[in-house]
């Protein structure tokens, strides 16, 4: 299934060192189909122009293409308010400046978990030296959250961010239950669903949650655009950090009157091409059974974290029903990045480091991973041969 969806991949053609590809980086960036690489070729080559501000041909074209994919996301996820940021990174911190910097006060609660990536307690630490809010974190225990400790955090907080799904263990939380528990706190809700929306089809609205940030190139869409889902009574209280053209209704020398819709959050010339490619990205996955995908694939990843502790490796990831099919683990003496490049060596491309998520990895005990992810186009011989590279690397080590 996964070698036959291939073909829809030109990056599947190519060699890397002499042998086929086996990309199983996922986690942070997915391959992007032809359907998506021709959108923004064809953009740029028939409809280039400037979007919203023009009555000609060119820019009723590209206007259209680019507003398109809002459309779909408010469709594919249940949203009435759908901002376009350049990813997961810079939605998350609109929703500290738009949201948090106006609703918050010295002393308020934000409640972070240990589990997060960066993106997800940089802002929110940044927004605590400006203006002293308080940052309670959730520990994490055997690879998941501690919900007793979470109801304990939930005392008097104000907002509550949590990652869906880690990038690094690929857990799912149980964020249907955490929202529940902060919506009863009386908090607001965060969700980094980042690792998420690949493999799972989300109902906003029916979550609860009050924001929900992602990214397009983590679901075969291009780099450098996401989005932020925000719900119709958190959109009311925020306000515009970024000023600029598109953002207003009326400027004057005195003052200026700003849009009441999403555009008042995306000042000056938006990521139109980035835009288009994602409409293509999420027309194609539209056809796509993500479930079936999901199981199969966290199948393989089970089968792989079987067979690597087998061959002495320390597994981190759980695998749990739900989880996304992530693989992160260390070997006792080789060190994670010369592993990673001896893998290379073989075409078999994979992820090493903290991952964005140091206090996760102080939490685990270890300065990185080795991080393998699949995705719907991988299959089986993928990961025979990613478990046939490490057998070697291990031989060559020995």
């Amino acid at each position: 299934m996964g070698d036959s969806m291939k073909q829809d991949f030109p990056i599947f053609s190519r060699q890397v060192n002499g042998r086929p590809l086996v990309y199983l980086d996922n986690a942070a960036t997915t391959q992007k189909p032809a359907c998506v690489i021709d959108a923004m070729t064809q953009y740029y080559s028939l409809s280039n122009a400037n979007v919203h501000r023009a009555v000609h041909t060119l820019a009723g074209e590209a206007t259209e293409g680019y507003e398109a994919c809002r459309k779909l996301l408010k469709q594919r996820y249940n949203s009435d308010y759908v901002v376009i940021t350049s990813g997961t990174t810079e939605a998350i911190n609109l929703a500290a400046h738009a949201w948090g910097e106006h609703n918050l006060q010295p002393g308020d609660v934000v409640v972070l978990t240990e589990m997060e990536h960066h993106s997800d307690i940089v802002p929110w630490q940044m927004l605590a030296e400006r203006i002293a809010i308080e940052l309670r974190f959730v520990p994490v225990e055997d690879g998941e959250l501690d919900l007793d400790a979470l109801e304990v955090a939930l005392d008097g907080a104000k907002l509550v961010c949590v990652v869906h799904t880690s990038n690094v263990l690929g857990v799912r939380n149980p964020v249907e239950q955490i929202i529940s528990m902060s919506k009863s706190a009386g908090a607001r809700v965060l969700i980094d669903a980042a690792q998420a929306v690949p493999h799972e089809l989300i109902d906003f609205k029916e979550t609860g949650a009050d924001f929900m940030a992602f990214s397009a190139h983590k679901m075969c869409g291009p780099t450098g655009i996401g989005a932020l889902l925000i719900s119709d009574s958190a959109f009311s209280e925020m306000h515009p950090f970024m000023g600029g053209g598109d953002m207003i209704q009326t400027v004057t020398l005195e003052g200026s009157t700003y849009q009441t819709n999403e555009h008042k959050f995306e000042a000056g010339t938006p990521r139109i091409a980035e835009g288009v490619g994602w409409a293509a990205a999420l027309e194609w996955m539209s056809q796509i059974d993500l479930e079936s995908h999901h199981k199969r694939l966290l199948k393989i990843a089970k089968n792989v974290a079987g067979q690597l502790e087998e061959k002495g490796m320390k597994v981190y990831s759980t695998l749990n029903p739900g989880d996304a099919a992530v693989v992160s683990f260390t070997h006792p003496t080789i060190h994670p990045e010369d592993f990673a490049r001896l893998l290379d060596a073989q075409g078999i491309a994979v992820r090493t480091g903290h991952h964005c998520a140091q206090p996760l990895m102080e939490k685990l005990g270890v300065n990185g991973t080795i991080r393998a992810s699949f995705y719907i186009y991988n299959d089986d011989s993928d990961a025979e041969i990613f478990l046939t590279g490490i057998d070697r690397v291990l031989e060559a080590m020995a």
